[in-house]
Order: C-alpha cells, then structure tokens, then sequence
C-alpha cells in the first residue's frame, strides 16, 4: 500500500517521463496505449487523484460530474485545450495545465516540411517510385514549384507561427500574417512580417496559407468555401494546428476542382479519420499528427507536465495553469 496521491496516464510517454511521474506519484500507465472509453473515464474520475490526458481525450462538462469525483488536476500533454472543458472545469474546482513553448520549434518544422512537401511534389514522387512506377529522369516529370520569392500567410501570430516564418525567410520567402492584433515591432521585424487586414485578404494574397490557430468555437471552419474561393489556383494549404479550424469538404473539392494547387496537413477534424477525397487525391500531403514528434520535444513536454504537477501537490501555483 501506498499513501502517495493517485496519477493516472492515459498514454504511453516518452520513458524519461514515466520515470520521472513514478518518483512522486502512485502511478498508472496505460497497458495497451489506447484512448480510454468514457466508461473507463468515468472510473478515472472517481479512483484517481490526477490525471493526464492527450487530445485524444474528451473531456466534458459529464464527465467533470461525474459523482464522487475525486480527480483535482488535469496535467494535459500538450498545449492544445479544445478536448477539455475548461468553463466546467473552473466551476467544478479542477485545476487544468497545459505545456506551451517546448513543442514550438518541433512543430514549425513540421510546417516547413508540408510546404515543402507539397511544393516539390515529393509525396506524389516518393508513392510513384515506392510502387515501382517512375520510369526514370525527364524534363516534365513532377514539376512543382519554388518557394524562394513567395509569399507565405500565417493565420494566428503566435510562438508557432512566428518561429515558422523565422525558417520560411531562411527559405527566401515573404512573410505576410494575419491576427486578431498586430505583434509588436520586434517580432514583426525578426521574420521581416507584415499584417494582413484580414485572414481573406491574406488568403487572396498569398502563394502558402499556414494555419497556427488554436481549435474551438471560434476557429471552427475558418477555412471555409468563402476564404479558399480567394486563393490562387496554385497556392497550397498548410495545417498543422488543429483540424476543425478547415471545412475539409470544402478543401477537398477545392483541391479536386484545382482552384488551390496543393494541401499539407498534419491534422484533421475527425483523426484518426481522413477525408476519402483527400486521401485520394495525388496533391495532398497527409501526415498522421507528427507535429511535437521529436523526443526532444516529447520528452520536453512530459517534464514540463512533471513540474506542473509537482507544484500543484506542494500547494504551489503551476506554472503553465490555464483553469
């Protein structure tokens, strides 16, 4: 028997973390690295004095009461909180973390790579050589497009998107964003950036749209049928913030009408689930949610939830509290 405070994980983390997680707590990991069903949620909720969660786990206002909740923290992995209720969880007296910063360079990169990705036709090149199909050099063959001298068009300004347009001028591209305020001048002149009245006049202007909006009511679809009826035929739609953010029907039939030249996505709005029209399509570079997955920064972000929880145990404020 133990008298340390009960921690449930609902994923397997990097091994650093567990190590970390079983120092303090009387830890349980998860067996077969599955989401939970709400039923075991449920149980959760009522045998565990904290938890963390991922983003595959739905946390709502249900669950928050469930009767004789004995769950205090939620120490989320990750910095995305659209899976948690987090008005219910402030009223309920549950305390909610996240872990900002240590995914942002992680998932720049990965933004970076769509856009090249798509650009280059890489994806479409790799599938015709891996099936045996490329029949060797010739002048016509995958003609993409540079990215040196475009414009790239950021929705949302913050540590994600600035770190990306920081790479993207490495790359010799014109960096234009569009957000709800203006950044302040010495964040606009580290990647040389401008702002866009609006994200559909950044839509109509730009040659790369990258998404870096976090999920929620107020994103949901804001790349609609409206914003892509303003791209250019060969512009290409990045996402790599959360996949409610774009109609993907909307961006299929864009992409299979060609009135957008490309698409690279990391996330979707039903993961694991794919839009069938997406996946089919030759110009769609599809990755499975690898956007923090580095073990620099998954490693990163476990210490981060440690250090979190240790504060809350001590009776300290945690550094990273979002509710």
């Amino acid at each position: 028997m133990t008298d340390r405070p009960k921690l449930l994980v609902t994923r397997r983390l990097p091994e650093p973390v567990e190590r970390r997680l079983e120092e303090t707590w009387d830890t349980t990991f998860s067996a077969d690295d599955r989401p939970l069903d709400r039923a075991a949620f449920a149980a959760a909720m009522t045998g565990y004095d904290a938890l963390i969660p991922t983003i595959t786990d739905r946390i709502d206002g249900a669950l928050l009461g469930t009767p004789g909740r004995r769950v205090r923290i939620l120490a989320n992995y990750g910095a995305g909180l659209d899976h948690i209720d987090l008005a219910t969880a402030r009223d309920a007296g549950v305390v909610v973390t996240n872990t900002p910063d240590v995914l942002t360079e992680a998932t720049a990169e990965i933004a970076i790579l769509l856009m090249l990705m798509a650009a280059r036709r890489a994806g479409e090149g790799e599938r015709e050589l891996r099936a045996g199909a490329w029949t060797g050099w010739r002048p016509s063959h995958l003609i993409g497009q540079g990215l040196s001298g475009k414009t790239l068009g950021l929705i949302g300004f913050g540590r994600i998107a600035q770190a990306t347009a920081v790479k993207a001028r490495g790359l010799g591209m014109r960096i234009r964003y569009a957000s709800r305020s203006a950044a302040a001048p010495e964040v606009e002149s580290a990647s040389e950036a401008t702002r866009a009245g609006s994200p559909a006049a950044l839509a109509a202007e730009c040659d790369v749209l990258s998404l870096h909006v976090p999920g929620g009511e107020g994103t949901h679809h804001l790349v609609d049928a409206a914003l892509l009826a303003r791209m250019r035929p060969q512009a290409i739609v990045v996402n790599t913030a959360r996949g409610s953010v774009i109609d993907e029907a909307a961006l299929a039939d864009a992409l299979g009408e060609g009135r957008i030249g490309g698409v690279g996505l990391d996330v979707y709005e039903h993961e694991p689930i794919v839009h069938p029209a997406l996946l089919a399509h030759p110009r769609a570079v599809l990755l499975p949610h690898l956007g923090s997955a580095t073990i620099e920064a998954r490693t990163a972000m476990g210490l981060r939830v440690a250090d979190n929880l240790a504060a809350f145990w001590r009776g300290e404020e945690p550094g990273d509290r979002v509710a």
